[in-house]
């Protein structure tokens, strides 16, 4: 390699080590559990030629430690509806984050963790710690101003998100097909169905 090439190199490795990580891991400390509060009303999306119908369940407030995320970009509807999940920690789990390896993953509608040994999990309190502080969230957008701001959240950030628990109900137009999806209103709860469905009003970056 020559002198020139080595120097861009060079300059190119420290550019890439200066810059954040997508994949960055990080505790916070002190993120309280998520609230939500029974709420009523709907609104109805119109994707693709499908009409989407949104029941609020409760009202939802989280805010949270992101330890992974994942964009849905299939022209599937449920791709459409909810182009993005984050998997989300808080109490101890988010304060434990960096000490702890995880291994968080996501894959399909789904996140998983896994540890060398689950005496690690004492300090969270073992398994049920990790499934009462931590969720998968789809994430429905109200507008395209705050999908835009989502689409610049990662892992290792601070961010808080105000909207809605909800169900779903999609019938197409001509009443041909349907589709339907629960959110989970429980954080103890594992499994299909156990993930977060937030119709969200309001997604901010705290750091």
């Amino acid at each position: 390699m020559n002198k020139k090439l080595l120097i861009i190199f060079c300059i190119v490795l420290i550019i890439a080590l200066l810059l954040p990580s997508s994949n960055k891991r990080r505790s916070i400390s002190g993120l309280p559990a998520p609230v939500q509060q029974s709420a009523s009303g709907s609104d109805t999306l119109l994707i693709k030629d499908y009409e989407v119908k949104l029941s609020f369940l409760y009202s939802y407030d989280i805010e949270a430690l992101v330890v992974h995320r994942k964009n849905h970009t299939a022209n599937h509807l449920e791709d459409k509806l909810a182009p993005v999940d984050l998997a989300l920690a808080w109490g101890t789990v988010a304060q434990y984050n960096k000490e702890i390896d995880f291994n968080w993953s996501q894959s399909g509608r789904w996140y998983s963790w896994e540890v060398d040994s689950l005496d690690a999990l004492n300090p969270v309190g073992g398994v049920q710690g990790i499934i009462s502080q931590s969720s998968n969230n789809h994430l429905i957008f109200s507008n395209k101003s705050i999908e835009k701001k989502a689409k610049k959240i990662k892992a290792g950030d601070h961010i808080r998100i105000q909207g809605y628990l909800v169900n779903v109900n999609a019938v197409k137009t001509d009443g041909s097909k349907g589709f339907s999806v629960n959110s989970s209103i429980s954080r103890e709860d594992t499994g299909a169905g156990a993930c977060e469905v937030i119709y969200v009003k309001d997604i901010q970056k705290i750091s």
